[in-house]
Order: C-alpha cells, then structure tokens, then sequence
C-alpha cells in the first residue's frame, strides 16, 4: 500500500499559479448629518429703534472715567415683522465716554456713555451703536444727546451761606450787641463759605438695577441664521424623576 504524507497531499490540492488576493471586507458608509446652507438673509433693526435695558453695574460721577465699562441686559424683546429679533437677556456692553464731578460752587455731574457691543444668548455678538434716550434713576435726567446730568446744587448752596451767615449774626449779637452782631454775621459767612468752597454738588449717579431707554444710532444689521429661535417667552417644562420602586 502507498501511502503519502500530509505535505503532499497538501501540495497535490493547492492549484497552480500565484493566487489572487482575498477581498478586502466590506464597509459601511459612515452617515454625517447634512448642514444646512446659509440663507445669507439679513434682518434690520432700523435706526431710532427703542431697546429697554437694566444696568448691571453702577456709574457715579464720584468715581467714574472715560474709559470704564459699562454693561446691561434687554427687559424687553424687539420684534420685526412679529418675529422676535433681540430676545429679552441679551446683553450689551459700552464705555463711559465722559464722566464730568459737580463743581464746589456751581455746575452739576455730567455722564456720557455709549453701547457698542450687543451678545445674543447662543453667543452671537455684533456691532451696534446706541445711546441712553430716559433713565429711572432719580435726580438725573437724559438730554436728547445722551447726556445725563445730575441734580444741581448751586441753590441749596447759596442757602447754606445765608443760613450760616444768620446764624453767625445771632450768635454775635447775643456776645456783642450790635457790633458783634456785624462780626458774627461776618464769621458766619466766610465759614459757610468755606464750607461750600470745600465741597461738591451731588454727583449723578445710576445705581445697579437702573432701568434705562436706548435708542439705536445707526441701523442694526442682523444674520438671519444666527437667531433662530423657538418657544420664545414660553416657560420651561420641568421633567420630574421619580425615585425606583424597589
């Protein structure tokens, strides 16, 4: 009986020739998602258009500069064609532009400030160009320029003099008769004014919280695919879990 061994008959089975290359295994395409295309449409918030703001950080003539910055917040959407456009939150930044103290005798605290920087809640940021139109903060009102100015203090001041110089003139005539009635009434007058000299009117003053009226100064130009918003102004849904039940 022949018998043959193993690498034999594996040689005697394999076929002839170089072989082919095994296949390589197939793929699966990989699916991303299709971004939409930009619309490129723009949107404009027309110059004159109202923005209501809060301040977030208080100005005072005592201690503000040109220079420092100012920033606020909308209380109140701005719509276009009944679409909201700048939703309630967005935020803007700004400068002091001027920042002017109370004189010791007379004159009154100046502020100017302009808002040039408006982020929209998904961080969308753009130019803008607005200034303060009205003010709630007591005792300073707002020019159709911008300009707020504070409380003045030139009549309460003459009053302090006189008051003062009275007051003197009493005490001298109680000392002197008429002669140190003269020369109270005179010390009276150069304290008080002294005491004028030596101080300032009341500063103008936002305090925190302020609500404020901007007015835009030049026309806004918005990206219609950058403010896409849904269920504006509509409340939250709140998901409550319930604890597993054993």
């Amino acid at each position: 009986m022949l018998t043959l061994g193993l690498a034999t008959v594996a040689a005697a089975q394999a076929p002839d020739g170089p072989q082919p290359d095994a296949p390589a295994p197939a793929t699966t395409p990989v699916a991303t998602a299709a971004k939409p295309a930009s619309t490129g449409e723009k949107i404009l918030v027309p110059t004159g258009t109202r923005i209501g703001v809060v301040l977030e950080n208080g100005i005072s003539t005592s201690t503000a500069k040109a220079g420092d910055s100012v920033y606020f917040r909308t209380s109140f959407p701005i719509t276009i064609n009944n679409k909201v456009v700048v939703p309630v939150g967005t935020y803007l930044r700004g400068e002091v532009t001027e920042s002017k103290r109370p004189g010791h005798v007379k004159g009154k605290g100046e502020l100017r400030i302009r808002l040039f920087t408006m982020v929209f809640p998904n961080g969308y940021t753009v130019d803008m160009n607005a200034e303060p139109h009205s003010s709630d903060a007591t005792n300073v009102s707002t020019d159709a320029e911008g300009k707020m100015t504070g409380p003045g203090g030139k009549g309460k001041d003459a009053t302090t003099i006189a008051t003062t110089t009275a007051a003197g003139a009493g005490i001298g005539a109680i000392a002197g008769g008429g002669k140190g009635a003269g020369i109270g009434a005179g010390i009276g007058g150069v304290a008080g004014l002294a005491a004028v000299l030596l101080s300032r009117g009341p500063d103008a003053q936002l305090p925190r919280g302020s609500s404020m009226d901007l007015q835009l100064e030049h026309d806004l130009q918005l990206d219609a695919d950058q403010i896409q918003y849904k269920n504006v102004g509509q409340p939250s849904t709140t998901v409550v879990v319930q604890p597993a039940s054993n």
